[in-house]
């Protein structure tokens, strides 16, 4: 009786590491940035769900050195010259746009970063407020736009904090 509860037991350990594994591989995703507004930045954004956890870590070059915002609009378009076909920022919520830790801030308000002299810049964040594929309107990233502006976000005027022309566009498709 003991081996077969035994067993009973590594088999369903088996079964809950192989579906954590799978879960972990299928809720990662990688995406390129491409130049927009005729800038030369590029870029690689990678995405990753673990625990209900999203890390994000985008790694651009191209830039002009200092400040530049980047957030995550409303589609996955990138199709026009000056990406306005991603619509504006992400925001299921309905709320101002702000700073990614105030209170109030729309999803997709990942924030400023800096550049450095040779126009490199690596951004990162975790956060449980996205998901990746799960398909709840107010975190799924899936089928949006993440978009890197030429200016800071001064994260006051609404709803775009003013920052400037779309510089680089990717589409958070799989």
């Amino acid at each position: 009786m003991k081996k077969i509860i035994f067993l009973t037991f590594v088999a369903f350990a088996i079964v809950i590491a192989c579906k954590s594994g799978n879960d972990a591989k299928s809720n990662a995703l990688n995406i390129t940035l491409e130049p927009k507004s005729g800038s030369t930045v590029n870029g690689t954004a990678t995405f990753s769900e673990k625990n209900g956890v999203v890390s994000f870590e985008a790694k651009l070059t191209g830039l002009k050195p200092g400040i530049h915002a980047i957030h995550i609009h409303e589609k996955a378009d990138c199709s026009a010259g000056d990406a306005t076909s991603a619509g504006g920022h992400w925001n299921p919520t309905h709320v101002k746009h702000g700073k990614w830790s105030d209170a109030e801030h729309h999803k997709g308000d990942i924030g400023n970063f800096t550049a450095d002299e040779n126009g490199n810049a690596t951004v990162t964040l975790k956060t449980d407020e996205w998901c990746i594929g799960c398909g709840d309107a107010n975190k799924d990233i899936l089928g949006k736009g993440l978009i890197v502006h030429a200016n800071p976000d001064d994260y006051t005027t609404q709803p775009t904090g003013n920052a400037g022309g779309r510089v680089a566009c990717a589409g958070i498709i799989k």
